[in-house]
C-alpha cells in the first residue's frame, strides 16, 4: 500500500493577488521559505515553498468572502520544533508588521501545545505551533502505535 509522506502543496484563492503577496512576503520568507512565480491556464500564481511543501496563491474566480465556519479550510497550522520557536516566529511576525498573538499555552488542546495565530487579508486563519510530544511520538514510533 502507498504509504502519504507529506504534503505537496497547498493552494489558496485570494481576492487581489498583489495585496496577499505582500502579506505573504512578510510571513513566509522570514520562516524559511522561498519565493518563485509561475504561470497556469493563463493565471499567475506566486509559490512559496519550503523543503517540505509549497504554499501557492492564485486569484480567486468568485468574489465570495472566506468564511472559516463555512465548508471547507477552517485553519492552516504550521508547525515549528519548539516553544521557543513558536515566540521567534511570532516576534519576527510581528516585527514584519504582521498582527500575530502573543504566543500562549493551549492545555485543552494538549499539555505542551504553545502557538500564536494570525489572519492573512482574505481572511485565512494560520497557525504556528510547537512539535509537542504526541506528534513526534506518531512521527517516531509510527509501526509501534495502535492501528498499526
Amino acid at each position: 500500500m502507498p504509504e502519504i509522506i507529506g504534503i505537496d502543496h497547498i493552494f489558496i484563492t485570494v481576492s487581489d493577488l498583489a495585496r496577499s503577496e505582500a502579506f505573504y512576503d512578510r510571513v513566509l520568507p522570514p520562516l524559511g521559505f522561498r519565493k518563485n512565480a509561475f504561470v497556469i491556464g493563463g493565471d499567475p500564481h506566486v509559490q512559496y515553498y519550503c523543503r517540505h511543501f509549497g504554499y501557492v496563491l492564485r486569484p480567486a474566480r468568485s468574489p465570495a468572502e472566506h468564511d472559516p465556519y463555512a465548508r471547507g479550510l477552517h485553519h492552516l497550522c504550521l508547525r515549528v520544533d519548539s516553544v521557543q520557536d513558536v515566540a521567534e516566529a511570532a516576534a519576527l511576525l510581528r516585527a514584519s508588521g504582521v498582527d500575530a498573538s502573543e504566543p500562549s499555552h493551549h492545555g485543552d488542546y494538549a499539555d505542551d501545545y504553545w502557538a500564536t495565530f494570525f489572519t492573512d487579508p482574505d481572511g485565512i486563519r494560520l497557525e504556528i505551533t510547537n512539535f509537542r510530544q504526541e506528534r513526534r511520538d506518531r512521527h517516531e514510533r509510527w509501526d509501534e502505535l495502535p492501528g498499526a
